[in-house]
């Protein structure tokens, strides 16, 4: 897995991490000082002495002999460092200036850390050595005071720091908490007004705004709500004016095609009155399906509690009314919440497509696990697979099977689909196998 997949997707949780890692490598900084600088410390208090100690044991060994009157000095015929132990540079330099200070001829001498456990003494262990065997390793210097004749001094050496350890955890703990909880708090002020805004974004429809976003919140954050607030209305006073227009548009044109449909009532050869009809028709036709696809989400009529295969029913029974060859078998009692006559506007365009084109149609609502079908399916031509998406382009027809000698502007099927997506669905063209075409209308 990514870390992508890790990464929270809230603003609060992205806040509340970037400030957890610069946390976290601020504290590691700070860790990692304070111990190097707590051993430095402790180091140069032990080496210090010691070498102190070296210089003036060596010196009284030279001038007559020294008495070891404890462990931490001992005389020794041999060096007690291997060769092959790690050195300590630094404390043998500080060994050599100690020498040089004092005037004295520096001597062979090695510095090394020598691991002590329990084991490493078979005698009772006096005050100097519990010390190193509690610090777990013991420092060793030695140095050559005559041929065969070596001074050793050794002292506790301190590994790490537990006790520090634990206070720089506890400290970082407390530090998480208080910065983590104070960033928490601050950002879900800053992301409380920004969710209510995008519910308020989700939620806008032009049929009902709904009340302007409570502005708050820092200064940045309520001049954004305050935007969407102007934004929102000015989208409604925009789509207001355009159904003014429209509603105009409309008036105007169906004045003048009210007087054409009386004046070619004097028409006298029956045919020619009969094709000027029928084009009247048509335009009425074509101008509710503009109007209707341009009012789209600003309609009037409430979504109810509609039993659909009730509302189908009723529309099959206007096409057979007309004579025409519709199949609809109903299969229960099915109730979703639409407009109804939105709802039956869309079914009517899929089923006037299919009798258009192919004589017939059979239309079934079924109840699917999650969703209600509504199916309108023909035996017609079908449509070639690299149409059905741009079928639905308003204004847009195919020149090979649907052409204009079948009437038609090419906006059933936008209609339709826009209507079925108003209500939460969608609408889906496929081709049959063995031909025709299958019209699926959707809903949650």
């Amino acid at each position: 897995m990514s870390l992508r997949g890790f990464w929270p997707k809230s603003l609060v949780g992205q806040i509340a991490l970037l400030v957890a890692i610069a946390l976290f490598v601020a504290q590691a900084i700070n860790f990692a000082l304070l111990l190097q600088g707590g051993r430095s410390l402790r180091q140069a208090q032990i080496t210090g002495p010691s070498v102190a100690r070296l210089v003036s044991a060596v010196e009284r060994d030279r001038e007559g002999g020294i008495a070891a009157r404890n462990r931490a000095i001992r005389l020794m015929s041999a060096n007690p460092i291997p060769s092959n132990a790690e050195r300590l540079g630094e404390v043998e330099a500080a060994v050599a200036r100690g020498f040089v200070e004092a005037g004295r001829p520096v001597p062979p001498t090695f510095a090394a850390i020598r691991q002590v456990e329990r084991g490493s003494f078979d005698r009772p262990l006096d005050r100097h050595e519990r010390r190193i065997l509690r610090a777990g390793s013991q420092l060793l210097i030695a140095a050559e005071s005559a041929p065969g004749r070596w001074v050793v001094v050794s002292a506790p050496w301190p590994g790490m720091d537990r006790g520090m350890i634990w206070r720089l955890i506890a400290q970082t703990v407390i530090i998480y908490v208080l910065v983590l909880g104070a960033v928490y708090w601050i950002g879900r002020r800053i992301a409380r007004p920004l969710a209510e805004l995008g519910s308020a974004a989700h939620a806008f429809t032009p049929a009902d705004p709904g009340p302007p976003v409570a502005e708050s919140g820092p200064e940045d954050v309520r001049s954004l709500i305050a935007a969407f607030n102007a934004l929102r209305l000015r989208v409604v006073a925009m789509l207001d004016e355009k159904d003014r227009m429209l509603g105009a548009i409309g008036h105007d044109l169906r004045t003048p095609l009210a007087a054409l449909r009386v004046r070619i009532e004097s028409v006298e050869d029956e045919a020619d009155r009969a094709k000027m009809a029928d084009t009247i028709d048509e335009m009425n036709r074509m101008l509710e399906d503009i109007l209707s696809l341009a009012r789209i989400g600003r309609g009037s009529e409430p979504a109810v509690e509609t039993e659909l295969t009730a509302l189908v029913d009723v529309v099959v029974e206007d096409f057979r009314d007309l004579g025409a060859d519709v199949r609809f078998e109903p299969e229960g009692r099915i109730v979703r919440r639409v407009r109804s006559a939105a709802m039956k506007r869309a079914v009517r365009n899929l089923i006037e497509n299919a009798v258009k084109y192919a004589g017939a149609a059979e239309v079934t609502v079924t109840q699917e696990a999650d969703a209600v079908r509504i199916a309108v399916e023909d035996r017609g031509p079908g449509i070639p697979p690299d149409k059905l998406a741009h079928v639905f382009d308003a204004f847009t027809r195919l020149e090979t099977s649907r052409n204009r000698d079948t009437g038609g502007i090419g906006l059933g099927l936008a209609l339709a689909r826009a209507i079925a997506a108003e209500a939460g669905g969608a609408l889906a063209l496929a081709n049959r196998a063995g031909g025709g075409l299958s019209a699926v209308i959707t809903l949650p």
